[in-house]
């Protein structure tokens, strides 16, 4: 297998995001889903919660994401089962920016959901790059990134993942798994799952 380093995750979180903003046959864009809890709850919070919820209780499950099949092509060098897990986790912390106002096409905005994925290491990739913001960040404060700033937040995200995904044996591990079966795994649980949703919430939803 070729080797899979920080620039390969950084390169399966570009592509991650770009189908979970855009979506494919079978997989609802992040806006997309987003609209579906909103339209079935009576507010934002309640919206956000039941997303969490859903993917929580399907996360430990192949069939979360068997929708996928064979729609789509996956980044070369990256396991199939890391590059499933990240679609899924992009896709759902999109959709919780979205909920609260957020244009997911800006670079900023893109760069605050991978944060996002690091799950409680967020504040601290934030404090690595000079970024002091409350919990809950606001439109100002996204545009006032740079390219720069944004280029060193992506580094830092992609080397965080790669240590994330190093320490689980997913690297390793995810040669062999296919796309559809049982490929989530240990890696793809519940608990991580939640985590990243609560900062998310955190990060996107003004309450």
């Amino acid at each position: 297998m070729s080797k899979v380093n920080a620039n390969v995750i950084m390169k399966t979180l570009d592509w991650s995001y770009e189908k979970a903003v855009n979506g494919f046959t079978g997989f609802d864009s992040a806006e997309e889903l987003a609209q579906n809890y909103l339209k079935n709850s009576k507010d934002i919070n309640e919206a956000v919660d039941s997303l969490i919820r859903w993917q929580v209780s399907k996360s430990a499950t192949s069939g979360f994401i068997t929708g996928i099949g064979g729609a789509i092509t996956m980044p070369v060098a990256i396991p199939a089962n890391i590059a499933s897990v990240m679609l899924v986790q992009v896709r759902m912390i999109a959709a919780i920016a979205h909920m609260g106002g957020f244009d997911l096409r800006d670079d900023q905005v893109k760069s605050f959901v991978y944060i996002c994925l690091c799950g409680n290491g967020a504040k601290d990739i934030l404090k690595e790059v000079g970024i002091v913001i409350g919990t809950k960040l606001t439109q100002s404060a996204i545009r006032k990134l740079s390219s720069a700033v944004i280029t060193k937040i992506n580094q830092t995200v992609g080397f965080r993942l790669l240590t994330k995904f190093g320490q689980k044996g997913v690297i390793n591990l995810g040669k062999a798994v296919p796309l559809v079966g049982g490929i989530v795994g240990a890696t793809f649980d519940g608990t991580a799952t939640r985590t990243i949703g609560k900062v998310a919430k955190q990060a996107f939803i003004i309450q």
